[in-house]
């Protein structure tokens, strides 16, 4: 896989937002994506305020009142990034979270990464030094609303090695830019 060359016009940088549950390879793939379509990458943990992180690394999922004010500053980063392009990795899990995004950002592609149960709680278990706890993962799984038919996105399974699931990942947001 070769990235994009510079001398390529900017409409083939993409914005994208990688989303799923924790566990699903959100940074581990959107930074090797971001490397494939030659553009920055940002992890949307780093956008999270501190009482977010705090929040979670205590166990507590967070609620609406605590993402609208970190989805805004997803979509505010996508859109600074028009015409360069940007991967950024974000949970997403709900149409109207996807939905504020793009009202920051229109032109965004979702990539939801996607994979069983088994294989999400087993990633989690074995991280080191992430705040999110295996504990929130069945409310991050029930809270999760797939893409729909019409949103801006593609549906990959994470389930094989990397470059096999960027590859796929690649082809699916070329088909939708």
């Amino acid at each position: 896989m070769s990235e994009l060359s510079a001398a390529e016009p900017a409409s083939t940088h993409p914005l994208v937002l990688v989303m799923g549950v924790s566990g699903s390879g959100k940074s581990t793939i959107g930074a090797a994506l971001a490397r494939a379509l030659g553009v920055d990458f940002v992890d949307g943990d780093a956008l999270h305020p501190a009482a977010n992180v705090a929040k979670m690394a205590a166990g507590e999922p967070l609620d609406d009142a605590d993402r609208w004010p970190w989805l805004a500053r997803v979509g505010q980063r996508l859109a600074e990034a028009r015409g360069t392009g940007l991967v950024v990795a974000c949970s997403a899990l709900r149409r109207s979270y996807r939905d504020a995004i793009l009202a920051e950002a229109p032109g965004v592609v979702f990539l939801h990464l996607s994979g069983s149960r088994e294989l999400l709680s087993s990633r989690l278990t074995q991280r080191q030094g992430h705040f999110m706890p295996p504990s929130l993962l069945e409310s991050q799984l029930a809270t999760l609303e797939p893409l729909a038919d019409d949103e801006p996105g593609v549906v990959v399974q994470n389930d094989a090695p990397v470059d096999a699931v960027v590859a796929e990942a690649v082809a699916g947001i070329r088909s939708l830019v």
